[in-house]
């Protein structure tokens, strides 16, 4: 393995209803919000890179109520390869860190929800990162 993980952490955790009303709505048309993932990374220092995954709920439709509700988990990676190419390292930031810590972010959102009341809240218990790093590749 080119890499090894250092520490993994909440870096922002945002949770906000902002009324009854909302939260009403929320309850009967969860199912009508769909589940945002975002990878992003920045060199930490040299060989040691942050990679932050992000999961936020949004509305497929303009008329609902709005909710601020988005996780970023923060994983601290060490490249343990000095030769390893760029693309390696992409792949390890978009595929296997994401693969990896998904079911701990996904278990900590859905989490949330939970204890606010909503247990039908449908977040995939596995996501196909390398099929979506591919779909990136050809747009």
């Amino acid at each position: 393995m080119n890499y090894k993980i250092i520490g993994k952490y909440i870096k922002e955790l945002k949770f906000n209803i902002p009324n009854p009303k909302t939260f009403y709505l929320l309850s009967k048309e969860i199912s009508n919000y769909k589940i945002n993932v975002d990878i992003k990374s920045n060199q930490v220092k040299q060989k040691m890179i942050e990679v932050q995954i992000s999961l936020g709920l949004t509305p497929t439709r303009s008329d609902f109520e709005i909710i601020d509700a988005k996780i970023t988990f923060s994983t601290i990676i060490e490249i343990s390869n000095e030769k390893i190419e760029q693309k390696e390292v992409e792949k390890i930031i978009l595929i296997n860190i994401p693969s990896q810590v998904y079911s701990e972010i996904r278990n900590i959102f859905v989490s949330l929800f939970e204890n606010c009341g909503f247990k039908d809240v449908n977040i995939s218990k596995h996501v196909d990162f390398k099929k979506l790093y591919e779909m990136r590749k050809v747009q």
